[in-house]
């Protein structure tokens, strides 16, 4: 199974992002389903079913350490001309934490993690179809108009009470522009 541990906004949250969103959706980019709304956590690829149950007391463990804390959209961002993306604001430390601690829970558990880097909160809300030459620029949608339009985008606060273990099932159809399909499979209460 394809895992990821995540932070899902609730629907009010993503309402409002919707609303957001809106007038900027074209087809120069690839939108996000707002059903793959979400930030993640910690990225664990493909997981064996083996390491599941040492996987989910230790996804557990974490988030009965993690005491509930306040998040909400904030403005946008980018990576390079790839994605654009919503930010967040609020207790990023709280979050910052539950993502070290989800990718320590994953590590320990035996699922072979990427390199660990300082996490940067996002929620992807669309992809560039820019094709990348031998010379690595890329030749996408400009990211510009959709920042400038989402710069001054604020949520209203939530209180992040969960952590969600999310199964990613990637696109079978062959379809162009189909996206993964995305499963809670397991979710734990925070309480500190």
């Amino acid at each position: 199974m394809r895992l990821f541990a995540a932070v899902l906004p609730p629907e009010a949250a993503v309402a409002e992002l919707r609303e957001a969103v809106r007038p900027l959706r074209d087809d120069r980019l690839t939108w996000t389903a707002e059903a793959g709304w979400h930030f993640t956590l910690a990225f664990m690829g493909e997981v064996h079913d083996d390491v599941l149950p040492e996987l989910h007391a230790r996804l557990e463990r974490a988030a009965h350490r993690t005491a509930p804390f306040a998040l909400r959209l904030h403005g946008c961002g980018h990576f390079g001309d790839r994605a654009l993306w919503a930010g967040a604001a609020g207790d990023l430390d709280a979050l910052r934490l539950l993502a070290d601690r989800a990718d320590a829970a994953a590590r320990r558990a035996g699922v072979p993690m990427e390199q660990h880097r300082r996490y940067t909160p996002h929620l992807t809300l669309a992809r560039s179809h820019g094709r990348r030459h031998g010379d690595g620029h890329g030749h996408g949608t400009p990211l510009r108009p959709y920042l400038d339009a989402l710069a001054e985008f604020e949520g209203t606060t939530w209180q992040v009470d969960t952590l969600s273990l999310v199964r990613s099932n990637l696109p079978v159809s062959g379809v162009p522009g189909e996206q993964p399909r995305y499963e809670t499979v397991h979710a734990w209460p925070l309480a500190d």
